[in-house]
């Protein structure tokens, strides 16, 4: 009887990156559990924005946990995207490196970009508006981060390298952050209509132009 060679995916650091985000929730929902109850509700009320959206803002424990939340698992999914369709078969493949530097590029891309919205406020003495855009855009991000994370748990677990679910996570995340613009238009339509041009430039240079820019690096 000849022996057989199994090549299993060695996949436990994934394992402590999923059991981390886990553990955010549950700090999350633990030591803010009426916060918490608001916000997961975030896309069907905006209980959560009118309540929260005028004190601490950026700065508390609730939106730093789960923003760090978002970064990690919205860094996750790309590696999986970028392993299924780009990478090699098999996770123990895959240069160790890969991860950290997705990791490092969401993040860098979130910090500046939330440096540059805060600058252009203060430029156009706009702070108080910019800052609450700035929550209201991440807290629907923060929360997409959950469809993101559940994704991530198929996509490793149940159905591995399945673009079906890659698909539908990313339409899920768009229709999330789309229905969070539309509340944001419309919260702020009496302020976009007085500032109609520096609004044009906000969506233009800090909304818009990032993505364009990625685009064109991801096709060259």
């Amino acid at each position: 009887m000849e022996p057989i060679f199994r090549n299993i995916e060695n996949i436990d650091w994934i394992t402590l990156i999923i059991f981390g985000s886990l553990l955010l929730i549950v700090f999350g929902k633990t030591a803010f559990y009426n916060r918490f109850l608001n916000f997961i509700i975030l896309p069907f009320n905006n209980k959560y924005i009118f309540m929260y959206n005028k004190k601490e803002k950026l700065f508390n424990w609730f939106h730093s946990c789960f923003t760090i939340f978002q970064i990690i698992n919205f860094s996750l999914f790309l590696f999986l995207v970028w392993k299924i369709f780009l990478g090699p078969e098999k996770l123990n493949e895959v240069n160790i490196y890969v991860f950290p530097i997705f990791f490092g590029s969401v993040l860098l891309f979130l910090v500046v970009k939330v440096l540059l919205q805060l600058s252009s406020g203060f430029i156009f003495s706009t702070e108080k508006i910019i800052s609450e855009l700035i929550f209201k855009k991440l807290s629907y991000l923060n929360y997409s981060a959950l469809v993101m994370f559940l994704a991530n748990v198929i996509l490793i677990y149940v159905f591995k390298n399945s673009k079906v679910i890659i698909y539908s996570t990313l339409f899920l995340v768009l229709l999330i952050n789309v229905l969070g613009w539309v509340n944001l238009l419309r919260h702020h339509r009496k302020f976009i209509a007085n500032n109609f041009f520096y609004f044009i430039l906000y969506l233009c240079a800090l909304e818009i132009s990032p993505w364009v820019i990625i685009g064109s690096y991801i096709k060259d």
